[in-house]
């Protein structure tokens, strides 16, 4: 008994705690969840934070070095030299064999070096502020575009909800309607065509009905993927197609100036051209001379056995300043075509930055002409609706009082259903549109 109780205690807390850790998101805080949770967006972060510690790194170039380095050489069979044998007192015209130096050696070297001048660096140093720009326009660019996918992925969930949600109140109205002409005709009074005209149509909407939830689940797991989390996660959504639709329906943005120096991807075409333009001037730089100055010192012992840490060995110091001065004098052209290759990018950067800019100009006609579309189709495909489900009504109506065919109440249900999609794609034109103007407006992240 005790176990019994202790099973389903365990069981009422892990179900507890699964409820806990479910998510619930209105459409904004789905946003503002996958812009920090997103693996595109981190990783977009993360590349301005790398950004930043190249900067430094180029920074630090031009800064003081200073190395150490410690040797030490053990001759296993040291060198020998011939030396003339009257040097060392022995008979004229001979030779004697004699080895110089220790067999082991140790040495302790200290190097400081700085840079002076080197045009190169000097282009670098400008290169880390553009290098930083681009990279959080990047980031930019990509919150834009997590949040576009956000809206996506939200309203498709939305719009397979309320798919599944009428084609359900649609098969249940079916039902009654084909149990009654069952009845009907079970009585002599109606045709069996009648009959199967809305088993076929009950058929359909089933089969339509299962593929809607298996649309659904899917388009769960994307949307939990484009969050940033693990896609088979249970999620609960706060907003419904209706609402964000009205929110979404005001026609503000078109009065928006089609001027596309502040939008993203200007900006980046922009970056292009600035580090074409830094990189022609480091190919020019590399014609200049760089100059760099070091100071050395450094200790040394020598041995015929490793007592180098015993406090009577010697060690002998030495130390040397110095300054490098290296001036490039003739390449074979190897610099020239290097600059003219620079040059040459430069002036395609040029060109796509103004590509960039008339393709952005006519993008912007283009969705702010789509997004006034879907508004329009949105109150097309609402009036529409009304009038399906009139004549729905009045083809049932006549229907059971003999006055219409079977055939013609079937018509009627299609065009209900087949309009009642179309005004809940039409809901979601809305969003998306008003979502794909935002991004390409590059309006802000929260609005």
């Amino acid at each position: 008994m005790r176990q019994t109780s202790l099973l389903l205690l365990l069981f009422c807390f892990s179900l507890g705690f699964a409820q806990q850790q479910s998510k619930s998101f209105s459409l904004q805080e789905a946003i503002d969840y996958a812009l920090e949770n997103n693996r595109t967006a981190k990783n977009a972060a993360r590349d301005i934070q790398a950004a930043k510690q190249q900067k430094w790194e180029t920074i630090a170039e031009g800064l003081p070095q200073l190395d150490g380095n410690i040797n030490y050489q053990n001759f296993l069979k040291q060198q020998v030299t011939v030396i003339p044998s009257e040097i060392l007192g022995g008979n004229p015209g001979e030779f004697s064999e004699v080895i110089f130096g220790t067999q082991q050696s140790t040495s302790a070297t200290a190097t400081l070096s700085q840079m002076i001048f080197d045009g190169s660096y000097l282009v670098g140093l400008q290169s880390t502020k553009v290098f930083l720009e681009i990279s959080e326009n990047a980031k930019a660019k990509t919150d834009l575009e997590v949040r576009r996918a956000v809206i996506n992925a939200y309203g498709n969930v939305l719009l397979a909800e309320e798919s599944v949600t009428i084609l359900k109140k649609n098969i249940t109205i079916l039902n009654k309607n084909l149990f009654e002409v069952t009845k009907i005709y079970e009585n002599g009074l109606e045709e069996q065509e009648s009959v199967e005209q809305l088993q076929i149509t009950l058929s359909n909407l089933q089969s339509n009905l299962n593929n809607a939830k298996r649309l659904k689940n899917i388009a769960y797991q994307m949307l939990n993927i484009t969050l940033g989390i693990e896609y088979d996660e249970v999620l609960t959504l706060l907003d419904n197609l209706e609402s964000l639709t009205l929110k979404n329906i005001g026609l503000d943005l078109l009065n928006e100036s089609n001027e596309v120096t502040e939008t993203i991807d200007y900006k980046i075409a922009e970056n292009d051209r600035k580090s074409k333009e830094l990189l022609l001037k480091l190919e020019r730089s590399k014609a200049l001379p760089t100059l760099d100055a070091f100071l050395n010192g450094s200790y040394t012992s020598f041995n015929d056995e490793f007592n180098f840490f015993n406090s009577d060995n010697k060690w002998f110091g030495a130390s040397l300043f110095g300054v490098n001065l290296n001036i490039p004098i003739f390449s074979s052209g190897q610099r020239n075509a290097a600059t003219q290759r620079a040059n040459i990018n430069l002036e395609k950067a040029k060109d796509n930055l103004t590509e960039t800019e008339q393709r952005l100009k006519l993008q912007i006609a283009s969705v702010k002409s789509d997004f006034k579309f879907a508004v329009e189709e949105y109150d097309n495909k609402k009036q529409n609706l009304n009038l399906a489900e009139r004549i729905e009504k009045k083809n049932q109506t006549k229907f059971f009082e003999g006055i219409a065919s079977s055939f013609d109440l079937r018509q009627a249900q299609i065009q209900l259903y087949t309009t009642q999609q179309e005004l809940l794609q039409a809901m979601l034109d809305v969003i998306n549109s008003k979502a794909e103007l935002e991004t390409v407006l590059n309006s802000p992240i929260n609005n």
